[in-house]
């Protein structure tokens, strides 16, 4: 209790510095989640792409990020067997915060899409099974987000083949598929605005103590949708056919239209991104501001203070317009080849995917979601379409992550220690 009393703002400083750190590694790995697929088939410019991720990302992460926060930061560890050593949890947030930030920005100088909730999940276990004991960590928590490791690509691709296949269904196997696309494309804008809506409304709201129901929500959402679709028919009606563009591809001119529809699936990925993600970084800070406010208690419950959401967004979109490129680059082109109407159903079914495990509290890793929802789209084509030595090296980063993650968070918990104690 005294070293928490005696070096309290050095520890949230630290805090606060650590978070940034990994809330920039996050932007910088991360991106590629949220943008990587819409610049790769050229809907959108790298410029545009951060542009759009600088808004949604931050909406994403200052509305509706406290769901995931709180799984980050009460649900991984049980706190009760160092309630007389609070110091040792402070540590070991500041020591997984480094830790994470430190793998994310070596990742991301490799241009390795690995995943933030990886690095930091396996940080937090790392530090809580060395520094306190392996009974501390909840294993049970553990499993369920290790599951969602599993899930949500299987999820995302799943959903992503289904997008795939209904657009090659209902607009590019038909005879005239730019009169398919006028027809059936603000359809699928609808989906995209109602999900951006209705995540808003359910989640973000709770930051803002304002208290809708469920059913208003929905019409709210249905709103919001029809407004979404309207600007995007706005859109589509001033692109006209022209014929000269189909000498090397038939479809073309259907592909100018779900440029535009990327834009909208590009705001909801960066808003769903964001808003699970900005947990990986801010959850710990949480803790550490929490535990040094209350004198060293290490309360069960207590309100996230809004200025940590907004450290968490602005280091995220800091990370996306100063680093972001290279994982852009891997997930955008070396997966497969994306053309809009590809990169549209990978977005939406990983954006789909993110929003409805934010909105359940668990911490996905999007970028396990957006590689498998490529994935998915690209089996819609076929298995010759995939670059299975980039799978293969994603795959062995993915590995790599979690070792690599409570490997750091192990050294720095321990140089913490020896510091403060």
């Amino acid at each position: 209790m005294t070293i928490i009393a005696e070096h309290a703002n050095t520890l949230i400083i630290l805090a606060c510095l650590f978070g940034f750190f990994m809330a920039w590694g996050v932007g910088a790995n991360d991106v590629a989640n949220a943008m990587g697929t819409s610049v790769g088939s050229n809907a959108i410019t790298i410029k545009q792409a951060i542009l759009i991720a600088m808004i949604f990302e931050f909406a994403g992460a200052y509305l509706a990020g406290g769901e995931v926060t709180s799984t980050i930061r009460k649900g991984i560890i049980d706190t009760s067997s160092i309630s007389g050593q609070p110091e040792l949890l402070v540590y070991g947030m500041l020591a997984s915060l480094l830790a994470a930030g430190t793998w994310l920005l070596i990742a991301s100088m490799l241009g390795w899409p690995v995943s933030t909730t990886h690095s930091i999940v396996g940080a937090i276990v790392g530090f809580a099974v060395v520094g306190i004991s392996v009974d501390a960590v909840k294993w049970a928590k553990v499993g369920e987000i290790v599951a969602s490791w599993v899930v949500s690509p299987v999820l995302a691709g799943t959903i992503s083949y289904v997008l795939f296949k209904s657009v090659q269904r209902l607009i590019l196997g038909t005879e005239n598929p730019f009169q398919s696309a006028k027809k059936y494309i603000p359809m699928y804008i609808f989906f995209v605005g109602f999900m951006i809506v209705m995540v808003t409304l359910t989640k973000g709201l709770k930051q803002l103590k304002l208290d809708v129901s469920f059913t208003e929500s929905l019409g709210l959402a249905i709103v919001g949708g029809l407004i979404t679709m309207l600007i995007g028919w706005f859109f589509l009606r001033r692109i006209k056919r022209d014929p000269s563009l189909e000498h090397h591809s038939r479809f073309a001119n259907v592909e100018r239209m779900f440029a535009v529809l990327m834009v909208f699936t590009a705001c909801s990925m960066a808003f769903a991104h964001g808003s699970n993600d900005v947990a990986n970084a801010i959850g710990p800070v949480a803790a550490v501001v929490s535990i040094v406010g209350s004198g060293g208690e290490i309360l069960q419950k207590s309100a996230l203070p809004s200025w940590i959401l907004l450290l968490g967004g602005v280091g995220i979109v800091i990370g996306l317009a100063t680093y972001g490129f290279k994982v852009m680059a891997t997930i955008g082109g070396k997966i497969t080849h994306l053309t809009p109407s590809r990169g549209f159903a990978a977005e939406l079914g990983a954006a789909t995917t993110v929003v409805l495990a934010s909105g359940t509290g668990l911490p996905i890793s999007t970028t396990h979601t957006l590689v498998g929802a490529v994935l998915g789209v690209g089996l819609a084509r076929g298995m010759a379409s995939l670059n299975m030595g980039t799978i293969r090296t994603i795959f062995v980063s993915w590995v790599i992550t979690l070792p690599a993650g409570a490997g750091l968070s192990i050294m720095f918990f321990f140089m913490f220690k020896g510091y403060f104690g």
